[in-house]
C-alpha cells in the first residue's frame, strides 16, 4: 500500500507533447508539483524546461497530452486562464514598467477606483504593502521601479504573481543576476512561501542552488523527462550524469609556461571617474587571464574600456607592442580585439536574424564585391562549419537566433568572433545562464583557443571558474587592481576574497 503524500498534488501534466517548425521541443513529458514544496526542474539548455512550463502558464498549448490543477484537468489557452486558476511565472528577463512606481506595477490593469473611476492611490500602496509584509520584505510600495536593484525588482515580480493569488509560482532562473546576499534574501522568501502552502517550480543552471532549497529535481534531456529524484539524498554527479547522458570531469587543466610567451596585450594606467583607477596588466599570447570580484567592482567596465564602448578619461592599450586608438568597437575590432559581452542578448546578437546573419555579422566586408553584394552561398558554408565545430544545435543556419538556447547562442557569438579570425578575445560571463554540459564545451573551447595562441580575458562571477580556467588571475576591488594570483590548484577562493575585499585607503578613495 502507497503511503499517502505528506502534501496535496497541486499540478499534474501528462504526456506532453510540443513541436515547432523543425523542432520536435517536448517529447511525452510527464511533471508534478505539491503544495508546500520546491521542485528543481533541471537540464541542458534546449532541453525543454521553459518549453513545457510556458505549456503549464497558457503561453504555449500543448499538441499533446494533458494538465491537471487541483486533480481537474485544465485549459490554459492563454497566461490569463493560467493566472485564473492561480498559477504565476516570474520569468529571468523581468517584464516590469520602469516608469510606474512598486504598487502601480503590481496592480496594473486591476487598479483599486474610487467614484468616478479614479484610481485610489491610497488602497493601491496599502494592498501592495500587504503582499509584502506577507512575504517579510521591507519595501516602499510608491518608489519608482527604475530605481530599484535587480533583486527588489524580482521581488516585486513575486508580489505580483501572488497578488493573483497564486498557489503555483514558476521561477525561471531566479539568481541569474543576484549576489550571494541577494540570493539568501531571495531564498529565505521561497521558504516563507513553501510554508503557507505554496508550490514553486524552480528552474536553475546552478547546481549548488539545488540542496539549498529545493525538496525534488525532476531532469529532462533533448525534450523528454528523464527521471525525478530527492534533492536531499541525491548526489550532485548523478544529477549532472542524468542531465548530459554522461559523467562530467572538473579537472584543472596545466597550466602551460608563458614565460617567454609575446605579450599580446599591454593595458597602462586606465582611467574612468571613480569606476576604473590607474588599471594596468599585460597578457601573453596563449594566457587565460581571469578577473575576478565583487559586484561593482569594475571587472566589465575595464572589458568596455578596452573594446572602445566606454569612453576612458586616460590610459594607453598596446597590441603586439603597437600603441593603438581605440575610440570605438569599431577600433577595437580592426586592432584583432573582440568582446563578448556578459549581456549577449542586448550586446552580442541580433535576435531577429539568422544564425548565419549573426556568425557573418563581424566580417561582412569580407564577403562582398565592390558593389556591395553579400556570397550567401559562401556565408552559408562558413555557417555550417562553424555550428558543425562548436556543436550548435540549431535545425538549419536560417534559424533565428531568438529561438536557440542560452547556451547556443552563446556559441554563435563565440563562432562571429572566430570567424573574424581576433587574436585577443574578453569574455564576459561567458557561462551565465548555461548549463553544465554546455559550460564544458565552452571550457574545452576556450583552452583550445589558448593552445592555438589567442590570448584570452574571462570575466567571471563564479570563482571555482575563475580557477578552473585561468592561467593567472587579477582580482579588482572598488575600481582598482588589488592584486595577481596564479590560476588553478594554486589559489583558493579565500584568497581571491581577501583581494576582492580589499578596499583602498581613504587617501586612495579620494585620489
Amino acid at each position: 500500500m502507497t503511503a499517502p503524500l505528506a502534501h496535496p498534488e497541486i499540478v499534474r501534466m501528462e504526456a506532453i507533447d510540443k513541436r515547432f517548425p523543425g523542432v520536435h521541443a517536448l517529447r511525452s513529458v510527464s511533471f508534478d508539483l505539491r503544495a508546500g514544496e520546491v521542485h528543481a526542474l533541471m537540464g541542458e539548455n534546449g532541453a525543454g524546461k521553459s518549453t513545457l512550463m510556458k505549456c503549464l502558464s497558457g503561453v504555449y498549448t500543448p499538441d499533446g497530452g494533458r494538465i491537471l490543477v487541483a486533480g481537474q484537468e485544465a485549459s490554459l489557452p492563454n497566461p490569463k486562464a493560467a493566472q485564473d486558476l492561480g498559477i504565476g511565472i516570474i520569468h529571468q528577463e523581468l517584464a516590469l514598467m520602469k516608469d510606474l512606481t512598486v504598487a502601480q506595477n503590481i496592480w496594473i490593469g486591476r487598479e483599486p477606483r474610487q467614484s468616478f473611476g479614479r484610481v485610489d492611490e491610497g488602497k493601491l500602496n496599502a494592498d501592495a504593502a500587504a503582499l509584502f509584509a506577507q512575504m517579510n520584505v521591507s519595501m516602499n510600495p510608491t518608489a519608482p521601479v527604475e530605481g530599484l536593484t535587480i533583486a527588489r525588482q524580482q521581488m516585486v515580480e513575486i508580489a505580483k504573481a501572488l497578488s493573483h493569488r497564486s498557489r503555483v509560482l514558476i521561477m525561471d532562473e531566479p539568481t541569474a543576476a543576484l549576489n550571494d546576499a541577494e540570493i539568501a534574501e531571495l531564498f529565505a522568501i521561497i521558504r516563507g512561501l513553501k510554508a503557507e502552502g505554496v508550490g514553486i517550480v524552480y528552474i536553475s543552471h546552478k547546481m549548488d542552488e539545488i540542496r539549498r532549497i529545493s525538496d525534488r529535481v525532476t531532469v529532462m534531456r533533448d525534450g523528454g523527462y528523464v527521471g525525478t529524484v530527492e534533492a536531499a539524498t541525491t548526489p550532485i554527479e548523478t544529477i549532472i550524469a542524468m542531465m548530459v547522458g554522461r559523467a562530467l570531469t572538473d579537472e584543472t587543466p596545466e597550466i602551460p609556461d608563458l614565460e617567454h610567451a609575446e605579450t599580446a596585450l599591454e593595458v597602462r594606467g586606465i582611467r574612468r571617474g571613480k569606476e576604473l583607477r590607474d588599471v594596468s596588466f599585460s597578457l601573453r599570447k596563449g594566457e587565460i587571464l581571469g578577473f575576478a570580484g565583487l559586484m561593482g567592482a569594475g571587472r566589465t567596465e575595464v572589458a568596455r574600456a578596452i573594446f572602445g564602448a566606454d569612453p576612458r578619461d586616460a590610459g594607453e592599450i598596446i597590441v603586439h607592442g603597437r600603441h593603438v586608438k581605440i575610440a570605438s568597437p569599431g577600433d577595437a575590432v580592426r586592432a584583432g580585439i573582440g568582446y563578448l559581452s556578459e549581456d549577449r542578448k542586448h550586446f552580442g546578437l541580433a535576435l531577429g536574424m539568422d544564425v548565419r546573419a549573426n556568425v557573418a555579422m563581424a566580417s561582412l566586408t569580407r564577403y562582398a564585391d565592390r558593389l556591395g553584394r553579400i556570397d550567401e552561398g559562401k556565408l552559408g558554408e562558413i555557417a555550417k562549419d562553424y555550428i558543425a565545430t562548436l556543436r550548435i544545435r540549431t535545425p538549419s543556419d536560417r534559424q533565428e537566433v531568438r529561438l536557440l538556447s542560452g547556451g547556443n547562442q552563446q556559441k554563435v557569438v563565440i563562432a562571429k568572433w572566430l570567424l573574424r579570425d581576433c587574436d585577443i578575445l574578453i569574455f564576459d560571463e561567458p557561462t551565465r545562464g548555461i548549463d553544465v554540459g554546455a559550460k564544458a564545451e565552452i571550457y574545452r573551447l576556450l583552452q583550445d583557443l589558448a593552445a592555438q595562441g589567442k590570448a584570452i580575458i574571462v570575466i567571471s562571477s563564479e570563482l571555482p571558474e575563475v580557477l578552473r580556467l585561468s592561467h593567472r588571475i587579477a582580482v579588482m576591488c572598488e575600481g582598482r587592481l588589488t592584486g595577481f594570483l596564479p590560476g588553478g590548484a594554486a589559489t583558493t577562493q579565500e584568497e581571491i576574497m581577501h583581494l576582492a575585499t580589499l578596499r583602498p585607503t581613504l587617501a586612495e578613495a579620494h585620489a
